[in-house]
């Protein structure tokens, strides 16, 4: 699960922060601190649904204004997504829509 949460916050931040002129953004940058696997792993194992939620909120948050918010067909189809992992009231629940969100953020890359 702490590789599909990076993922989804790596999407996301892509989003926000590339430009077709500058270089891409990776893993192992700065607007990744906070969201990099090993956080992610502790927050696992710690069972800290919560704080994973309000992660995943800041990105998606983020991309949501990046895709000119809700009223777009795009950030309409993000808010669903992002509002069903927000939904999920255990980890184990939070992996469905986390993939959805991590599926759909890769398409619109």
């Amino acid at each position: 699960m702490e590789l599909t949460l990076e993922a989804v916050a790596l999407f996301a931040l892509k989003l926000v922060h590339e430009t077709e002129e500058g270089s891409p953004i990776l893993r192992d940058d700065l607007v990744m601190d906070g969201y990099e696997r090993e956080v992610f792993g502790l927050l696992v194992r710690g069972g800290d649904l919560a704080t994973v939620q309000r992660k995943l909120d800041e990105c998606m948050t983020q991309a949501l204004e990046a895709l000119g918010g809700a009223n777009t067909v795009l950030g309409r189809e993000l808010q669903k997504l992002a509002t069903q992992a927000q939904q999920a009231s255990t980890l184990e629940e939070l992996k469905i829509p986390l993939d959805a969100l991590k599926d759909y953020l890769k398409a619109i890359l």
